[in-house]
Formats: C-alpha cells, sequence, structure tokens
C-alpha cells in the first residue's frame, strides 16, 4: 500500500480518552486517515520520523475569536495552528455579521471590532450565511465550524432595541436560526452580557435553542453574569438545557467554590459543559464593565447616556466600585488595544494613581476617548496558592473542554491566545501532574469533538480527517508571557490540516489547507 504520508516511530494519544498512548505509525492519503499500526512495509511519498514524541489528533477551539485573522485580516493568523489546533469555532460569544446587511451589518461589526481588529484588505459577504462561509475557501490554515451567531440573529430582526421580542418577532428569529442550522452550523451560541443580547429574555433562548435541537445541536453561553450575577446565570443555563432538552455548554469558567456545586446541582436538570483558558485573568473591552442598562440599545444609546451627567456619574461610580474590588484582591486590568495606541501593556489602576485621578472618572474617560472600544485584561486576583487550586480543580473536572478566547489583533494580547493548548501539555501535564497526556489531548481533540458534533475530526483513527499534531513531550510549552504575550510555543514540530502540512519544524508554512467544516460532516 502506498501512502502520501507516513508518521513514523511515534507515541500515540489518540483522543478518544480511553486508550493508553501505544507506539505506531500513521498512513495519511487524500486527506484522511487511512491506516494506523505497523507500516513499515508500506511505501510513501513522504516519511516523518515521530521518533521519541507524540502523534496526537489536531486540538479543536471551541471558543476563539480568531475568524478575521485566519483569512488574512488584523492579527495573527498561525496563532492557533502553531500550538497544535486544527479546528476553530466561528462566532463566540456569539459574535457574527451574517445575514446583515448594509447599516446593520456595519454597525455590528463596529461594536465587535474590539475582538476582531481590522479586516483590512479582506471583503467579507454578509449577505447570508453560506455567503459568509464561502469567504474561508483557501483562505485558512486551519478549520472552520460555523454556529449560529445570535448578535446578528437578533439585531437582523430588532435592532439594538433593549425589550423582549413578541412572538412575531422570535418567529422570524427561529428562521433565520433554522436558515443556518440548514448551512451546517454546529449549534446557537450567544452572549447575554453583549449587545443586543443582552436583552433576550430566557423564553428566547429556550426557542431558539429547540430549533437547532431539531438538527442535533447544542447551545453554547457567555453566561448572563453582569445582570443577575453567575449562580442566577448558571441557573438559567439549567433551565434553558432542561426545557429545550439539548445539551448546554458555559464559556470561559472555572471550578471554585461557587461553580462546584452549581455543577454538580446540573448533573440532576441538563446535560452541561464548561470550557477554560485556565489563565487566571480574562480579556475584553472596557464597555463590558458598565451595568447593563447604561449599555442596552447598543452604541448609540450609551453615547446618548454619556452626555447625561447623572448617568455619568453612576457609570463612573460602578466602573470605580468593580475596578477597586479588583485590585483590593491583587488584580489589576491592563490596556490591550485602543484607538490612539496609548498606555499599551500599562495598568489602569497605575495610570489613575499616577496622575491622581478618580478611578472610575478616568476609565470612563478612557471608554469615550477611546471610543468604540478600549480592550483590557482583567487580571482576577487572589493569592498563588488560590489561583493554582482554581487550575487544578477545572482542568480535573470531568466536564471540561480546553478553548483559548482567543484575541489576535492587539498589541498587546492575553497570552492565552498563543499558548493555552501548549501550557496544559507543559504546565499542568508535565510539570504538575493535575492530568495525564491522554486526559489532557482528550480535553483538546476528542471531547470537544464529540461534545459539538465534529465527526470527522478529534481523534487519530481510520477513515477520519488528517488532522495531526507531533509534539516533543519533553519540551512542548508556550512560551508567551504577560510581558512577550504573542510568543510562538516550542515543542510542536509538525501540525497537518487535512493532510498539508501546515506547521513544519515548528514554523507555519503559509499554506491554507483549512476549509468550511459542517455539522455532522464525514
Amino acid at each position: 500500500m502506498n501512502f502520501d504520508t507516513i508518521i513514523q516511530h511515534g507515541t500515540i494519544v489518540d483522543g478518544s480518552g480511553k486508550k493508553k498512548a501505544y507506539r505506531a505509525d500513521v498512513g495519511i492519503r487524500n486527506g484522511k486517515i487511512e491506516a494506523i499500526g505497523d507500516l513499515g512495509s508500506a511505501t510513501a511519498d513522504v516519511r516523518i520520523d515521530a521518533t521519541g514524541k507524540v502523534v496526537s489528533p489536531g486540538f479543536i477551539d471551541v471558543h476563539v475569536h480568531s475568524e478575521i485573522a485566519l483569512i488574512g485580516g488584523a492579527g495573527d493568523r498561525y496563532g492557533g495552528v502553531a500550538q497544535g489546533v486544527t479546528t476553530h469555532f466561528l462566532a463566540p460569544d456569539g459574535f457574527g455579521w451574517a445575514p446583515l446587511r448594509d447599516q446593520a451589518a456595519r454597525e455590528l461589526w463596529d461594536y465587535t471590532l474590539f475582538a476582531y481588529g481590522s479586516a483590512g484588505d479582506v471583503e467579507l459577504d454578509w449577505s447570508s450565511p453560506e455567503a459568509f462561509l464561502s469567504v474561508f475557501k483557501g483562505r485558512t490554515p486551519a478549520n472552520v465550524v460555523p454556529q449560529v451567531p445570535h448578535c446578528a440573529v437578533r439585531l437582523g430582526v430588532m435592532g439594538w432595541e433593549a425589550r423582549h421580542a413578541t412572538d412575531d418577532e422570535l418567529e422570524r428569529m427561529r428562521a433565520i436560526t433554522r436558515e443556518w442550522m440548514e448551512v451546517g452550523a454546529a449549534g446557537l451560541c450567544v452572549g447575554l452580557d453583549y449587545q443586543p443580547t443582552s436583552s433576550a429574555d430566557t423564553r428566547e433562548m429556550i426557542e431558539l435553542s429547540k430549533v437547532v435541537g431539531e438538527y442535533g445541536g447544542y447551545y453554547a453561553a457567555h453566561i448572563r453574569n453582569q445582570e443577575i450575577g453567575k449562580v442566577a446565570a448558571w441557573r438559567e443555563t439549567m433551565q434553558i438545557g432542561k426545557e429545550s432538552g439539548i445539551g448546554v455548554h458555559i464559556s470561559h469558567e472555572f471550578v471554585d467554590d461557587v461553580t462546584e456545586p452549581l455543577l454538580q446541582e446540573a448533573e440532576g436538570i441538563c446535560d452541561l459543559t464548561f470550557e477554560s483558558y485556565l489563565y487566571r485573568a480574562g480579556c475584553t473591552h472596557l464597555t463590558l464593565m458598565l451595568p447593563i442598562w447604561a449599555q442596552a440599545g447598543g452604541p448609540e444609546a450609551l453615547q446618548e447616556r454619556l452626555k447625561d451627567p447623572e448617568a455619568r456619574r453612576k457609570m463612573a461610580e460602578h466602573l470605580g466600585r468593580l475596578m477597586s474590588e479588583r485590585q483590593a484582591v491583587g488584580g489589576d486590568a491592563i490596556i490591550s488595544a485602543n484607538q490612539t495606541g496609548r498606555y499599551i501593556g500599562q495598568s489602569m489602576m497605575k495610570l489613575a494613581a499616577d496622575q491622581g485621578r478618580d478611578l472610575g472618572d478616568f476609565a470612563l474617560q478612557l471608554l469615550e476617548e477611546e471610543w468604540p472600544y478600549s480592550l483590557m485584561i482583567f487580571h482576577h486576583g487572589g493569592s498563588p496558592t488560590e489561583q493554582e487550586d482554581i487550575v487544578r480543580r477545572t482542568i480535573q473536572h470531568p466536564r471540561m473542554v480546553v478553548a483559548s478566547d482567543g484575541i489576535y489583533h492587539t498589541p498587546h494580547p492575553h497570552p492565552r491566545g498563543f499558548g493555552c493548548f501548549v501550557r496544559v501539555l507543559g504546565r499542568n501535564v508535565r510539570e504538575q501532574g493535575y492530568v495525564t497526556l491522554e486526559e489532557a489531548v482528550y480535553k483538546m481533540s476528542g471531547f470537544p469533538a464529540e461534545r459539538f458534533g465534529v465527526t470527522d475530526r478529534g481523534r487519530l483513527e481510520a477513515g477520519l480527517a488528517a488532522d495531526v499534531v507531533v509534539f516533543d513531550p519533553e519540551t512542548v510549552s508556550d512560551q508567551a508571557t504577560w510581558e512577550r504575550p504573542a510568543e510562538p510555543p516550542v515543542g510542536v514540530d509538525l501540525v497537518m490540516v487535512n493532510g498539508e502540512i501546515a506547521v513544519e519544524a515548528g514554523k507555519p508554512t503559509g499554506r491554507l489547507p483549512g476549509r468550511v467544516v459542517r455539522r455532522g460532516e464525514k
């Protein structure tokens, strides 16, 4: 038998989470894994020696703001694939722009600029789900999986209106959701702290979830933390899962003394999973720290409220209180990106103190002057022991999958976009022993594939797509730090996407073999 490529003498970690690592060769032909075993007598156009290395399925990032960078817009196109991430999910937090047209599409694009930056010379077609997905053909180094972007669904029907949907509006949203599911979206993704989704009620989430359930989809959410608090937001998610009858998933979470009992509570109510990037710091725009009443109605409504002295006073007090509470436990707020390039990489708390400014007033002025966004890295605080205990509990939880929440366009990014997956392999597996190598690879490949209906990836198995990573278990590590957050990893020798080499000798090859992977595709 002749193969296009044989990866030989490697240690196979197959992504199933059920089988111990074992020695074997992997034979690849026409973008598929054809055989796994002793292929010493077979012929191949290319042989790759993986002696002493681990051969695993490509990793799957179910929450990452990469779609514009992947197709050549602003940001590092290869930040994910350099770590072995061969499949990215679209529409994280419900962000997405199809099937919007003209002014509505432009408004939502401006609102989400904090996560994507400029599209540069890339021409985007948002007129329909299929038109948007066609942009990725031949232009991405990694595969992409579509999800229903709730922001666009709601905006297309109701604009930025801060109210619940009528029956007629809900029916129109069902139709758009079904349009996305018909082109292969894997599920519904929402961001209940973001506009215009924050105005949606639980009923809207349940009814749209019922539609995706007809196609075998799921519900994934940045939950409603800002308005109702974490405990109530988790319970809302459980209610959505129970009443819609589909699996539900919570974005960028950790296991701590609040969420661990909630995970236990969910066991008897619904099918619930969550994801984490395992850094004790988040990243979003400063506007999200305002109270929901200030954000309601979208960017124009917020700008009008900023002209009202009483509203401004309340917003500044709110921001000052949040930042002071964070500062009191050792947290911080670092400026990641904005329009002017001022203060990049600096602490907002320190800047306010150095200038003798009230923290809330300084934050609000920064938000205004850097409109439409000031992207921030928010460190959670807590002692190193407390932080590490939360990381351990999180990675060890059986319902957890790894996802980066990476953002790639910024001059000072959160390092999770460049180190999340390899950090698990180097730090949590090799150095700390929190999970086994087989468990870690499962949480980054087989588990997300099973959970989100990616049927032809996530495992090394004959007949599946040849998304493959070869890494050195003794050296694989993240190099991205808080000071140098865009450093590429080490120890990832080879990455294949659909049988083509996207990373070789640890360096991106520049090839663009990724494609759109649709729900249930074989």
